[in-house]
Order: structure tokens, then C-alpha cells, then sequence
């Protein structure tokens, strides 16, 4: 579909930019019933709006000229809720009138108001700002409005979150009556529907944020990580996936610094945004990001607001979001003008559930999956090796003259050899990820088992001396045994907490090799060696463990009574689960557990003589 007539000066920008098809709010607005009214319109982030606005307005400034008037006083308000918004704006409306002649201004916190007050003395078309800084300027008598033909209210319902109520309403009323006022907000909630009432004149009201559209070009990614392999599985995503341009988000700016520290320290062209930043540093960062020096962007929500990277083609949530409104907002970043964009959520096994809610709010189709192992990754570098070879254009002369050199002095095999040792030098080290197994169906019932495990010929039982009273809990005693025992959680069967210990039960085929790994760690007061198997009582089996004695686990015992444990024991009447008002933290293997609720494991008292 083509873009319905407009001013030749855009239609040419817009031919010289590659846009061949509308978007649906950009059609909606060069409807011939929409020419010259006042538009409320519903759009989300990536719709296309920001072009649609700049369309809609151009008949009432050119007034069917193909240039604008000399620059004088602004003849277009354009109101954007962050500066990082407005100079977005900035950009796409200095091409699309380029043609035309515009002359567009940027009045926004964070820079000299002084520059800006020069600016608007040496005469502009358009002004695109912040609230606070226009109505500043307003105030100041700066910004000249007595020819003012149009005011745009980018993201409305966001400046209304973010508090500008006062200052929207006072730029709308400083303004002059006559002008066309044009409302964008992804959603129209009460105080949006009362504001156009008020301050626009017979709108038409426009419902182009259907996300089909807008997200239609995102492929949605729903990756299980073990907790400990959040920042292995980032660093394999970014290595996995070709993206020009990646954004990752996370919660807190403590977990920006972490995560950007840990990718730049393995090779990877990363910038950060958060909070604390002030807007030079910004700035800067946000231009390595266009000119190709950074490759990635580490940031939270807040400070990601207004961000348009028109090569973004990867977003990872590091951290889920806390609702669905922001992980499409997050995931609309990329996939935008028509271009395939990938967005994937990490996903640890707490966090599972949350993660399900949120892509059924958001009516999002996810693929569940596994992050990229080492393997995959090296062989998809073999692939893009041998594809960048034979994409390879024809060598100059002075190139086939060193070749010949080169070739005299050492074998084919040799100098192939070679260069890919230099193209494998030149990327970050994949990372060794654990593996979760099969991906199971997001919505299994929460107490439905798992299929029951393959190839696990029998079992041995080990003893952790700390229990119920030392607050032992699954949530991390299981990651704990892995990661110090060299094992998967595939292999761990069973457990039992009891009030002084805990028993578990693992895969005889690695039961060897994890008795070694635990002795070389164990510390301190903590103590892991084989046992016999618990009598009945304690915690009951951990969730989805295969059943004791069935599908292939059978278990070994090591003397005493073969049923196990002492015989005679009675077993806990008790429920496994103890209830607590909260999670209270947890020991620490190799180490005192100092500084937290609870306190840590302390040596034993000498006992008096």
C-alpha cells in the first residue's frame, strides 16, 4: 500500500528513506476526513507516530507551498514527555521537512537555555521541547507564539504520569485559539479524554494502537536460565543473536553497573544508562550507540525512556518487568519500520510463573527455550565465517600480491588456519551454561510431575549437616549443590530437610565426581559425605523430583537398615514446609554467613573441662 498524496517536499524525504508502505496511524491521519481537525489519537510506541504527526501538520504549515516561509516565530509546538524523546522527534522531523526548508529547534532540561533563547531569536518553523522548558521559555518571553498553526502533544498519558498536568494546561492556553491541536497517547485514560474535551475543537478520534501491528515484526523469546547463569546467558544471547544494536534492561541501576561491568570485561562494545547519569554522559552514550562504537546498551526503564535506535534489532530483559505494559513498551523498541526485531525475556525458575503472567497480559506468543550453549554459538561462528568468505568481494591487486607472498612462505592450511584464529580473537568467549533439559509447556499444572528422567540407573544418598534450624531451603541448596559439586540439577533426586540436617539424593553416575568437587569446598563447620537413605518424614520430595525407586532410580544403601535410616527411628509426623512470614536468606558454602538475618554458622563452643 502507498503512502496516500501528500506535500511533495515530504513525499520525496519519504521516498529518499526507503518508506514504501504506511503504517495504519500514518494512513489515518492523511485521511481526507482528518485534514485540518484537531486528532485525538491512540498509538503505541513504534507505530509510526512520530512521522504520522509530521505528515498530519504539513498542509496546515505549508498551506499547499512546497516550501516554508522565511523563519521567524514558531509556526509548530511539539511537546514530548523526556529529552531524549524530543531530540528523537527532533530528527525524524529535520529529514521529513528537509525539503521543505523547516528549521527545527529543540527546547529540553538538561541544556543551556541560553543557546536555546539564541535559537529561537534567530528565527525557526517548529519547536519540539520538554513541558517544563517550554513553559519556561513562555515565561520568559523567548519563544515568540503569536503565529502558532499547530501544538502536538506527543505521549500525552505519559507527561501526565510523569506530573506535567500544570504545565500542558498552561501551554495550551497561552496558545492561540485558532491553532489544530493534535493528542497522541498510547492509551486514553479519563484524564487524556478530559483534556482534549477542554482544550481541542470537534476532534477526530483515531484508534490505531491495536499492537498487532506494532509488534507483528517482534519475535517474542522466553529463555530458562539456572539462577547462576543470568549474565552467561546474556553475554550468549548477545553472541547468538546478529543485532547491530541491542538493548538490555534491567530493574535497578546497582544491576546496570553489575551486568555492563561483566560485558565489557569479556570484549563486548557496551555503553550503560541509568538514573545517575547527567545528560552530556547520556549524550555521549547514546551517540556511540548511532555511530556504531557501542553495540550495546545497558539500561534501566527510567533512563531508556525516549531511546530510538532505528538499528535496534535485539532486546533483553536481564530482569523481568514488574507489568505488560512496560514489556511491550521494552519489546517495541525494536521491529519498527517494517524491520525483524527479537526480543528475549531470561527467565530463571523463580521467576517462571511471573513470566507466564506477564505474556498472557500482554497477549504475547512466546517461544520457550534453552539459552544458546557454547557449542551452538561456535558453530554458528563457523557459519558466519564461511558466509563472510564467499560474500567476500574480489581481492584488490595489492591484497593478491601479498597472498602470493604469503602462500610462499606457508601452506593454504596454515594461513586459512590463521585467519580464523584471528576472526575467533576478535569475539567474546561464549560461556558454559547449564542445562535445564527439556522445555516444558508454559501452564503445567503447579503440582503436575515432570516426565519422568531417562537413564538414571540408580542413586546415592549424601548428608548436608545443616538443617531446618539453620534455615536449609531448596531455593538454594539446590543451585548451591550444583554449583560447588560440578553437577546439573538433572542429577540431584530426592531431599530431605530434617531440624539438624539435610539428605539428598544423587545420580550414581556422578556421584564419584561430585564427592570429590564437595570435599575440596567444604568448610568451616559444613560437612557433605554419603549417608544411608532417610527414613520417612523430614520435608517431603523436593517439586518434580522423579519418585524414589521408579523409572530407573534405585537406591543404594551403605549398611544400617536397608530401608534407611537407624532402625526404630519414628518418622515426623510435621508437614515438610515450615511457614514463615519471609524468606530469611540462607548459609553460604566456603564462608561465614555474616551480615544477614539469621545469622551464619558459627564453630562450635569447647566444651567446658
Amino acid at each position: 500500500m502507498a503512502f496516500p498524496p501528500t506535500n511533495p517536499s515530504l513525499a520525496r524525504a519519504l521516498v529518499e528513506r526507503d518508506y514504501k508502505d504506511p503504517t495504519p496511524v500514518q494512513t489515518a491521519v492523511l485521511a481526507p476526513e482528518a485534514a485540518g481537525r484537531d486528532l485525538l489519537v491512540s498509538a503505541q510506541t513504534g507505530s509510526g507516530k512520530t512521522v504520522a504527526f509530521g505528515l498530519a501538520i504539513a498542509s496546515t504549515l505549508l498551506e499547499g507551498a512546497s516550501t516554508l516561509p522565511r523563519a521567524g516565530d514558531p509556526l509548530a509546538l511539539i511537546v514530548a514527555p523526556t529529552r531524549e524523546l524530543a531530540l528523537q522527534v527532533h530528527r525524524e522531523l529535520t529529514w521529513l521537512y528537509q525539503h521543505a526548508g523547516a528549521r527545527v529547534v529543540t527546547c529540553v532540561g538538561g541544556m543551556d537555555p541560553r543557546t536555546e533563547k539564541h535559537q529561537l531569536y534567530a528565527g525557526c518553523h517548529i519547536v519540539v521541547g520538554t513541558p517544563g522548558r517550554l513553559r519556561d521559555h513562555l515565561e520568559r518571553t523567548s519563544l515568540k507564539i503569536a503565529g502558532l498553526k499547530a501544538v502536538v502533544l506527543d505521549e500525552a498519558d505519559e507527561m501526565l504520569d510523569l506530573g506535567f498536568r500544570e504545565d500542558l494546561e498552561f501551554i495550551l492556553e497561552t496558545t492561540p485559539e485558532n491553532r489544530r491541536t493534535l493528542m497522541f497517547s498510547a492509551t486514553l485514560p479519563r484524564d487524556i479524554v478530559t483534556l482534549a474535551k477542554r482544550y481541542q475543537r470537534d476532534a477526530l478520534r483515531i484508534e490505531a494502537s491495536a499492537g498487532a501491528r506494532g509488534h507483528a515484526d517482534i519475535e517474542y523469546r522466553a529463555m530458562r536460565i539456572a539462577p547462576q547463569d543470568a549474565v552467561h546467558a546474556v553475554v550468549n544471547v548477545l553472541r547468538f543473536v546478529d543485532s547491530p544494536a541491542t538493548l538490555v534492561f534491567c530493574n535497578t541501576r546497582d544491576g546496570v553497573r553489575h551486568l555492563h561491568a561483566a560485558l565489557t570485561e569479556r570484549g563486548f562494545s557496551a555503553v550503560s544508562l541509568s538514573g545517575e547519569f547527567s545528560q552530556t554522559e547520556r549524550n555521549h552514550a547514546l551517540q556511540a550507540l548511532r555511530d556504531g562504537r557501542a553495540r550495546v546498551c545497558v539500561a534501566t526503564d527510567v533512563a531508556a525512556r525516549g531511546i530510538d535506535l532505528p538499528n535496534l534489532g535485539l532486546v533483553i530483559h536481564a530482569d523481568l518487568p514488574n507489568d505488560a505494559e512496560t514489556l511491550q513498551h521494552r519489546s517495541g523498541r525494536t521491529g519498527r519500520a517494517g524491520r525483524k526485531g527479537v526480543s528475549v525475556l531470561i527467565i530463571t525458575p523463580a521467576h517462571r510463573r511471573k513470566a507466564e503472567r506477564l505474556l498472557t497480559s500482554a497477549r504475547i506468543q512466546a517461544v520457550w527455550t534453552n539459552p544458546p550453549t557454547a557449542d551452538d554459538i561456535r558453530k554458528l561462528d563457523n557459519e558466519r565465517l564461511l558466509q563472510s568468505l564467499i560474500a567476500a568481494e574480489s581481492g584488490q591487486d595489492e591484497d593478491i600480491a601479498m597472498a602470493k607472498v604469503l602462500l610462499t612462505k606457508r601452506s593454504p592450511e596454515d594461513i586459512a588456519a590463521a585467519l580464523v584464529r584471528i576472526y575467533r580473537s576478535q569475539l567474546p568467549a561464549p560461556e558454559d551454561v547449564v542445562d535445564l533439559g527439556a522445555v516444558n509447556t508454559p501452564g503445567r499444572p503447579e503440582n503436575a510431575p515432570r516426565e519422568a528422567k531417562k537413564g538414571l540407573a540408580d542413586s546415592v544418598w549424601f548428608r548436608l549437616n545443616v538443617g531446618r534450624q539453620r534455615k536449609a531451603d531448596p531455593k538454594w541448596l539446590i543451585p548451591e549443590i550444583c554449583r560447588q559439586g560440578g553437577i546439573t540439577k538433572r542429577e540431584i533426586g530426592a531431599i530431605r530437610i530434617f531440624d539438624q540436617e539435610t539428605k539428598f539424593e544423587i545420580d550414581a553416575a556422578v556421584a564419584e565426581q561430585f564427592s570429590e568437587r564437595i570435599g575440596k569446598v567444604t568448610k568451616g563447620d559444613i560437612h557433605i559425605g554419603p549417608t544411608e537413605p532417610p527414613p520417612d518424614g523430614g520435608h517431603a520430595r523436593r517439586p518434580h523430583a522423579p519418585p524414589a525407586g521408579k523409572d530407573g532410580w534405585k537406591t543404594k544403601t551403605h549398611g544400617k537398615d536397608a530401608r534407611g535410616g537407624d532402625p526404630g527411628r519414628e518418622p515426623r509426623d510435621k508437614p515438610r514446609w515450615s511457614v514463615k512470614a519471609k524468606y530469611e536468606g540462607k548459609p553460604k558454602f566456603g564462608g561465614k554467613y555474616a551480615g544477614k538475618p539469621g545469622g551464619g554458622f558459627k564453630k562450635p563452643a569447647k566444651a567446658k573441662k
